[in-house]
């Protein structure tokens, strides 16, 4: 890989916590595993049938996250990789009834994520949120529950809500009640769209629940009209152009739409979703980018100002950070 696109300062906006646990991070949990099995167990097979295929992976990572500690030590890890990656703002996603099968509760795993991104941010220096999600199969009483719970600690690092899983295989109503109530508090929120399934999820999504930003988006590109109305409401696209290839939603990467999508004038980012799943660093991505459809600096700049725009942090450190950003590419 080029030390330029490693050492360019970037921003990623879509990346989850138990998806991106590094070799490193599972021998602290089990010491005696091997590489291969690492490779087998915690990453997506080039193979993978899609998307329920691809999060079947996720598992492994809850498996171990179910302490306090256990949290601490993904999240250094996590930081760790960003810092190696000349990462400089990220928003770290994650389901807290996910991790209540030990005895935490989804406070507590709330409580015990804040605490370790505070200890990771200060050990750093590199900023970062949470993002909680609701999943796409959990009733309302769960998706509301996740959504107070953003509010809750909304002074302690959580900027925004989330809709994750398969957006093919469950509906989006019995979750509009908790994205009512994040709009009424102003929470800000995201949602995986266009993944899974085509366009018209997208415009579903978009009419429905209103997020300021979509979760990939990248099927989008099927309807011209929905992708002007993306342009002209300035929805963010989330972009994670490996695991959309890892999950068959396209063919290759010299299929995938986001070379059109940039040049249709969206708002586009780009992010690694699961570092582990997917098996890939954000200036891996960027190379690939480079190499397929010849991005620059001029792309990728675009790309990490408008994600920056799009991230749920006030001006003042937007401010800041796009300082740092700009600064940090040749001109």
């Amino acid at each position: 890989m080029s030390v330029f696109f490693r050492n360019i300062p970037k921003v990623e906006l879509h990346v989850h916590l138990d998806c991106s646990l590094s070799y490193e991070a599972v021998r602290y949990f089990e010491p005696g595993i091997q590489k291969a099995e690492y490779l087998h167990r915690f990453v997506a097979p080039l193979n993978a049938t899609g998307l329920p295929d691809y999060l079947e992976k996720a598992f492994e990572g809850i498996r171990f996250m179910q302490t306090a500690e256990s949290f601490r030590v993904v999240m250094l890890d996590l930081f760790e990789q960003f810092r190696r990656d000349h990462i400089i703002y990220a928003e770290v996603r994650f389901a807290p009834f996910e991790h209540t099968q030990q005895g935490l509760t989804a406070y507590a795993a709330v409580e015990a994520a804040s605490a370790a991104l505070e200890e990771a941010i200060t050990h750093t220096g590199i900023e970062g949120r949470l993002i909680l999600c609701t999943l796409r199969h959990y009733p309302a009483e769960q998706s509301m529950e996740t959504v107070r719970l953003a509010h809750t600690f909304r002074d302690r690092l959580v900027a925004g809500f989330d809709i994750a899983a398969d957006e093919a295989a469950h509906p989006l109503d019995p979750h509009l009640p908790a994205f009512a109530f994040a709009h009424a508090h102003g929470i800000p929120c995201t949602a995986h769209a266009g993944e899974a399934c085509g366009s018209e999820s997208v415009r579903e999504t978009l009419e429905k629940i209103h997020p300021q930003r979509i979760g990939h988006g990248v099927r989008s590109i099927e309807d011209p009209a929905l992708v002007e109305v993306l342009r002209q409401k300035k929805v963010h696209l989330e972009v994670c152009p490996t695991s959309n290839i890892r999950t068959h939603v396209f063919p290759s990467l010299f299929a995938h739409s986001v070379n059109a999508l940039y040049e249709a004038g969206l708002s586009v980012g780009i992010n690694t979703d699961g570092r582990a799943i997917s098996y890939v660093t954000l200036s891996e991505e960027y190379e690939k980018l480079h190499q397929v459809f010849g991005w620059d600096t001029a792309h990728f700049l675009r790309c990490n100002i408008q994600a920056l725009d799009a991230a749920f942090i006030p001006e003042h450190l937007k401010s800041r950070l796009k300082e740092t950003l700009t600064a940090g590419y040749p001109r």
